[in-house]
């Protein structure tokens, strides 16, 4: 059974399938996990907008599931996909994590 957060949610580290380069980490709750399944591709919830969020419905740059794995306390999930678009991120970048951390 897996462990969702007191807002329901668990956080899903988004993988790609071919090159495993680490790409996004969205959210997911009981129902977007169930459509996830269903669909094959990526759904998550948007906190930011607080309402499902089908990744590439506006974009066009679908996350096709490749695998769905909980990690040992079940409180995080790996989502390895293939990406039938050019980008993950909003700013048109293929991954979402490309900002250097100067920081201590």
């Amino acid at each position: 059974m897996l462990n969702y957060n007191a807002q329901g949610l668990i956080p899903a580290i988004i993988q790609d399938d071919e090159t495993d380069a680490v790409l996004m980490l969205g959210y997911m709750n009981a129902e977007t996990l169930r459509m996830t399944r269903e669909i094959g591709q990526a759904v998550f919830w948007s906190r930011s907008r607080q309402e499902v969020w089908h990744k590439g419905a506006t974009s066009g740059d679908y996350l096709e599931v490749r695998s769905i794995k909980a990690d040992c306390e079940n409180n995080s999930l790996l989502v390895r996909v293939k990406m039938l678009g050019n980008a993950v991120c909003h700013t048109g970048a293929k991954s979402c994590f490309f900002n250097e951390v100067e920081e201590p």
